[in-house]
């Protein structure tokens, strides 16, 4: 019996994810690093850490170090987050029913905790979550399950009790990785990636979610 829902924050709790590109890129520009929308592909799912790491063995630049120009990139998402973007329509009507039925409800991020902890305190979510990990905090980021499980360990569920809520591939793939049900939740313009088939459901937003599509995983 499902008792406990992992959420992911960026794109799913919070309209994040498309400021990372733009942060990502703005911070690479001031440090003469060549990087192209094209050239994001190269760390789709890279911890932000990782991906820097990666510039600069790609795409090596004098001065900062990479992890300099990861906390710059973060400080730069975080400040832009808190001006620019929102809570995600549904997720309060959602948190406030898993509260009401006491569900355990946790966070599992594959963002760094400072910045999960700023914005989730910013946006005036932290007191749902009886748990809030992040991705920094385990060997191995999204797609791999870690950060589910040390999640769900935390909260001392077991993974079959566990239900993933996730906007992105990666996600899901970790959450089912993990043995836990997935329900996704894809922006409109990846809705209809057929990679998403392996979910256990997908909704348009949470908006669509009740206690009815728990009943049916």
């Amino acid at each position: 019996m499902i008792n406990t829902v992992l959420f992911d924050m960026d794109g799913l709790l919070l309209d994040t994810e498309p400021l990372w590109g733009e942060c990502m890129m703005r911070i690479a520009e001031k440090h003469g690093i060549p990087i192209t929308g094209d050239r994001f592909k190269e760390t789709t799912g890279l911890r932000i850490y990782e991906v820097t790491e990666y510039w600069s063995v790609k795409y090596p630049w004098k001065g900062s170090t990479h992890s300099d120009v990861a906390e710059e990139i973060l400080d730069d998402i975080i400040e832009t987050s808190k001006s620019r973007a929102g809570v995600l329509k549904g997720v309060v009507e959602t948190l406030e029913l898993l509260k009401r039925y006491n569900f355990k409800i946790g966070l599992a991020s594959s963002s760094p905790s400072r910045m999960i902890n700023t914005l989730v305190a910013h946006f005036h979510l932290h007191h749902y979550f009886d748990c809030i990990t992040s991705a920094d905090a385990v060997a191995l980021g999204k797609p791999h399950p870690a950060v589910f499980l040390h999640c769900a360990e935390n909260l001392k569920s077991s993974p079959m009790q566990c239900v993933v809520l996730e906007d992105s591939v990666n996600g899901m793939i970790a959450g089912k990785a993990a043995r836990m049900k997935v329900i996704v939740v894809p922006d409109a313009l990846h809705f209809h990636d057929p990679k998403f088939a392996l979910a256990d459901k997908k909704l348009n937003s949470l908006e669509d979610f009740d206690l009815k599509v728990l009943d049916q995983l």
